[in-house]
């Protein structure tokens, strides 16, 4: 028998090599804005462990440029040497986390339930009210964001104190799910118009109704879009400042006002800042990091069915 040897052709090797540099080139873009991404995550945790030159210096590398510190952590009561003794920043800190958590999952759980049952109204009837069609009805909603907050501040301050809503968590639950009920409509809207009428007709065929084709078929086909909905939502409701500055004082207050309190006598409290700020924003980067595999999840099971 003869061997055979074969030979990579200078064709195949120039593929080769146009395959490995656009790998390289689009995994370097990804990996720079990666890194533009999580670099201010990154600033804001390192800048809680600064003493004040060090944030003044912008250094920037820990054990390299500036030994890190508990600073930040102690003015806020969560560092390994405040943790076990009484601290009123604390209590101050789990109360508005507490009021900031209530809200947000409140307002963004009514949100996605209003706005999905008018979202799917919208995409599979035909609606009329004077001249306005469905696609009037949508741009209606979506509308109410062109106004900025400061033109309804008056408004809203009067209304809340006739009715006994100041200062209270129902207050800003209200106020929370009309801000992000249009766009979850919108988000939904083109969602259920994805979804085939086919399958519903179909079930509806097998015994079912409007509503039973609607929780049996539809909404775990539509569950990806509901879960991304509720994500914005609650990141949206979640850092919103404006009104709950304005409306609340004592009682509901939120952690985005109590972040945007730290300054004293000698200017911003930086270090206590930051270390609020990511104390703040890490149980949306948890709640992110675990619905993220739930929405593929969900993605991959509605393409199968």
């Amino acid at each position: 028998m003869t061997a055979q040897i074969f030979h990579d052709s200078p064709a195949d090797r120039g593929h080769s090599a146009a395959w490995w540099t656009s790998r390289i080139a689009i995994y370097g873009a990804l990996i720079l804005w990666a890194i533009i991404c999580l670099f201010p995550i990154y600033w804001t945790l390192t800048t809680s462990f600064k003493l004040a030159p060090d944030v003044m210096k912008g250094n920037m590398i820990p054990w390299v440029d500036f030994t890190p510190m508990w600073k930040g952590w102690e003015a806020i009561g969560l560092s390994p040497g405040t943790i076990g003794q009484e601290s009123t920043v604390r209590e101050e800190f789990l109360k508005r986390f507490y009021n900031s958590t209530i809200i947000s999952l409140t307002s963004s759980a009514l949100a996605v339930l209003l706005g999905s049952l008018a979202a799917y109204g919208l995409s599979r009837f035909s609606y009329k009210w004077a001249w306005m069609r469905n696609d009037d009805i949508s741009f209606f909603f979506l509308s109410q964001l062109i106004l900025p907050p400061v033109v309804l501040a008056l408004p809203i301050l009067v209304l809340y104190k006739e009715l006994a809503l100041l200062d209270t968590q129902i207050g800003l639950i209200l106020l929370y799910t009309l801000s992000v009920l249009p766009i979850v409509i919108w988000i939904m809207r083109d969602q259920f118009s994805t979804i085939p009428t086919e399958l519903e007709e179909a079930a509806m065929v097998d015994g079912l109704g409007i509503w039973g084709a609607f929780f049996t078929i539809i909404l775990p086909i539509a569950l990806p879009g509901m879960v991304a909905a509720f994500i914005l939502s609650l990141v949206l409701t979640w850092n919103e400042y404006f009104f709950a500055a304005l409306l609340t004082s004592t009682h509901a207050n939120t952690l985005p006002v109590m972040v945007a309190s730290q300054t004293g006598s000698q200017g911003i409290n930086w270090w206590s800042m930051a270390a609020l700020s990511f104390a703040a924003i890490l149980p949306l980067i948890v709640i992110g990091v675990a619905l993220e595999r739930f929405i593929i999840k969900g993605m991959a099971a509605g393409a199968v069915k």
